[in-house]
């Protein structure tokens, strides 16, 4: 495939931007009426299979959180999702863009983050209401082959 097939591709799936693969086991937490439909589906499409609810009783490769300000405790969310996924795993971590209804500070994000044992390997524009940031423990930054 070329580098130009490769870029367009990128533009147009929002999920591959996002460095989802195929055949990935992603757990989603957070998931209300509020969610950003059409880049769940762009995940589902590239991962092949459902996302799994927060009931999912295995390791995930990856963790969609849709977080709110009112969802409680940013920290204990990122902790939590910690738990799911196996090594080397990421969080995408989504919270709605400035001006929307549950709107999370930047600098909130990054302090809970940083409490949480995460570094934030790139902030992301998923959708018209959400934006993202991916998040990776640094075990899995430095152990990347």
């Amino acid at each position: 495939m070329s580098a130009t097939a490769d870029h367009a591709e990128e533009r147009t799936s929002p999920a591959v931007r996002l460095g989802f693969q195929p055949e990935q086991v992603v757990q989603e937490i957070g998931y209300d009426d509020d969610v950003d439909q059409e880049l769940r589906e762009s995940i589902e499409e590239v991962i092949g299979s459902d996302l799994v609810d927060e009931d999912y009783d295995d390791v995930a490769d990856a963790v969609v959180l849709w977080f709110r300000d009112d969802d409680g405790d940013l920290t204990d969310a990122l902790v939590d999702a910690t738990t799911y996924i196996e090594e080397g795993g990421s969080i995408l971590l989504l919270t709605p863009k400035t001006g929307r209804t549950g709107y999370v500070e930047p600098s909130d994000i990054s302090e809970a983050a940083t409490t949480a044992g995460l570094s934030a390997s790139k902030s992301v524009r998923v959708g018209k209401d959400w934006s993202g940031s991916r998040l990776v423990t640094p075990k899995a930054a430095k152990s990347k082959k």
